[in-house]
């Protein structure tokens, strides 16, 4: 992997790091030119430099033939690492360099995969002789060239775990690796089953939750693909399942605001559909979020806000994009029947639901007493294992409309 590739400019990077130990070890040593080269294809290309005047004569991307080079010789033990005078070494008298730059005083140190090998160098040099230069001198451009090396390696082995992550989620998104699992969700005023949320699952390796294959997909810049392609795998199920079904669908901010968007629901009838908002990294503009679900809401589309009452920001999501639904996240659910504070919260969401007419799902609902509980807080819909578990599309299918709610006590 080139170094070009592993050095990018920014705040914090290795490129940016390279550069600093580049210029302070050039100023240290009180030379004109310091640079770093790359060793490729019998050329030497210069990646960063670092100079006293606008007058050097090195620049970034260029390059020339490696034979002709000081590195070169010096890599393969026929040049020393340090010259007083590049004109006494037999080598570079010779070398049209030395006398059309001119270069006065060298100092150059190989650059050395883990096995030995030579991939490149760190060099300073003056324009005229330096008689004071030492093997103290010599010492720490290789203190510094050892840096070099070390962060090279630390990004070389984080660029190639970067792209292992990366080849898994395009394997998956190439075989459409997904399954989708339904879970139902119940109108406890109607007394019927209203919806199946569908939830991604990966059988792909390594075994984990869709939350992390996700994020992952996210982190390598494949996340809006993995996630129109769950979309896109949960929707196929709407023609199968009964008419007065919806189907509600994850989707990140970056994704509601995609072109992609559009795309993915074309045809699609909207009015069985639910978009449920998923935050991890926030929300940069309500208003593009409003603008990007407009046309969609307008041909029936609804708005579920996720993770209600897990954190600040999904309050904030409920009071800016005015949804259709409202999900009470499972850590409020859990306990609530025991908990005074969880319940108080919950009873807040839920009046709030009523005065906008936005209907709350109590989802992660587990225990006979937290349905009871949340029936009476006046919820409006519920979701949990102890009312349903994910099922194949199949058992979706035969799941009857009547619910059966659990017992729970008066």
């Amino acid at each position: 992997m080139s170094l070009a590739t592993l050095f990018e400019p920014g705040p914090g990077t290795a490129g940016e790091q390279v550069q600093a130990i580049l210029q302070a070890v050039r100023r240290h040593l009180a030379m004109d030119v310091g640079f770093v080269s790359e060793f490729i294809s019998g050329r030497r290309v210069f990646r960063f430099t670092d100079g006293r005047t606008s007058s050097n004569p090195i620049t970034v991307g260029g390059s020339d033939p490696l034979e002709k080079s000081f590195c070169y010789y010096v890599a393969r033990g026929m040049m020393p690492e340090l010259m007083h005078d590049a004109r006494e070494d037999p080598i570079a008298a010779d070398m049209p360099v030395t006398h059309d730059l001119p270069v006065g005083a060298h100092l150059s140190v190989p650059l050395r995969h883990l096995d030995g090998t030579t991939y490149g160098s760190v060099c300073c040099f003056s324009f005229t002789p330096d008689r004071s230069l030492t093997n103290r001198d010599l010492g720490l451009l290789r203190l510094c060239a050892d840096l070099v090396g070390a962060i090279l390696h630390r990004d070389r082995r984080a660029a190639a775990e970067r792209d292992t992550r990366r080849a898994r989620v395009e394997a998956v998104i190439a075989s459409k690796a997904i399954e989708i699992a339904y879970q139902p969700i119940f109108s406890l005023g109607e007394g019927r089953l209203k919806a199946f949320e569908a939830l991604s699952r990966f059988s792909a390796e390594p075994r984990r939750g869709p939350d992390l294959w996700f994020a992952e997909a996210a982190e390598v810049g494949l996340g809006e693909e993995l996630e129109f392609l769950a979309v896109e795998r949960a929707l196929a199920g709407l023609d199968t399942l009964d008419p007065a079904l919806t189907v509600t669908v994850n989707l990140s901010p970056a994704a509601i605001v995609s072109p992609r968007l559009p795309v993915a629901f074309a045809g699609v009838p909207l009015e069985r559909v639910v978009v449920e908002l998923t935050e991890h990294v926030g929300v940069e503009s309500y208003e593009a979020l409003r603008q990007a679900l407009a046309p969609l809401r307008a041909r029936g589309l609804r708005l579920a806000i996720d993770d209600v009452g897990a954190g600040h920001a999904t309050f904030r999501h409920v009071l800016d994009l005015a949804p259709e639904y409202i999900k009470l996240d499972m850590s409020l659910i859990r306990g609530i029947d025991r908990d005074a504070a969880r319940r108080a919260l919950a009873e807040s969401i839920s009046t709030y639901g009523r005065r906008t007419g936005c209907d709350v799902v109590a989802e992660g609902i587990e225990t006979e007493a937290e349905f009871g509980a949340l029936r009476d807080i006046g919820v409006t819909c519920v979701q949990g294992y102890l009312l349903g578990r994910p099922m194949s599309l199949a058992e979706a299918v035969r799941m009857p409309l009547a619910a059966r709610f659990p017992d729970a006590g008066p």
